[in-house]
């Protein structure tokens, strides 16, 4: 079936359903409701609802119904195919301009002192869940990867529930640290083969393209310190984050990552991502 790339691209072109073509991009394979986009994005109701007319109507997100509610997310099979398109036929295949096709980013020209994939974990306050997944990393592969993590707007500390997890769990905690995003975007700073978003709040936020392409997949969970609870349930909410990450890092260090094309491996990501939320620890 033939696509119509100019209603794709003029869907694209205003400004604003931009905003939310690239919100759901960054929250994908998340299904969005249309009061979080409107939120996210300080847009009227009636107005995004045009907006996302508009880009369903070009084919390029989709959308479902859950109960009540309806969401939203990319069409992830028509945007690849829009870009085929645009790649393969506009652009001929130039070789200079097929970045997106790497595997890998180009580090010919970048100081390598470790061999180790860097990976950065994200979320917004940096003090659990990004924490557990630093830590989870190091402690499950850190002989193949190299963990950080960092928050948008970082608490002083991380949180001390999670801290006593960690410990509890045998992690090293001593190095550990909330730390802002910024810190990863400074001259000298790794340069990441992988990032990625575990809460919804920090892939909701717009912020400049990481440099070097690195593969990004959006790991959303609710934060385990996010509402007021007894004691017992506040410990169970931090285990079950903790055991989530647990079990989507175990899939991601399984992975044969040296053997994958870029594509196979963002599918893989991505199907780690669609994983239950929830773990019974």
């Amino acid at each position: 079936m033939e696509i119509d790339v100019s209603t794709r691209l003029g869907a694209l072109s205003h400004p604003q359903r931009l905003k939310v073509f690239r919100l759901l991009m960054r929250r994908y394979p998340d299904h969005v409701s249309a009061g979080e986009l409107a939120k996210a994005l300080d847009i009227r109701p009636s107005t995004l609802s045009s907006y996302l007319t508009s880009l369903m109507h070009s084919g390029m997100v989709a959308q479902q119904r859950v109960g009540t509610s309806l969401r939203y997310a990319v069409a992830m099979t028509e945007v690849c195919r829009t870009l085929d398109y645009l790649v393969l036929d506009c652009c001929r295949s130039r070789p200079e301009i097929c970045t997106a096709l790497r595997a890998f980013p180009d580090q010919a020209n970048q100081v390598v002192d470790d061999s180790r994939f860097k990976v950065l974990f994200i979320c917004t306050g940096n003090s659990a869940r990004s924490i557990f997944a630093e830590s989870i990393l190091r402690k499950e592969a850190g002989n193949r990867f190299k963990a950080h993590s960092a928050g948008t707007r970082p608490h002083s500390q991380p949180n001390p529930i999670a801290l006593k997890l960690l410990r509890q769990r045998q992690h090293e905690v001593s190095t550990l640290r909330s730390k802002h995003l910024s810190e990863f975007r400074k001259p000298g700073a790794p340069a990441f083969d992988f990032v990625f978003t575990v809460c919804d709040q920090a892939a909701n936020e717009d912020g400049p393209a990481w440099s070097g392409q690195p593969v990004s997949a959006h790991w959303g969970m609710p934060d385990p310190a996010g509402r007021e609870t007894t004691l017992a349930e506040n410990d169970r909410a931090f285990q079950q984050a903790y055991q989530v990450l647990l079990r989507r890092i175990r899939a991601f260090a399984a992975l044969p990552v040296d053997a994958m094309d870029r594509p196979a491996l963002q599918q893989a990501l991505d199907d780690i991502g669609r994983s239950a939320r929830e773990v019974t620890p």
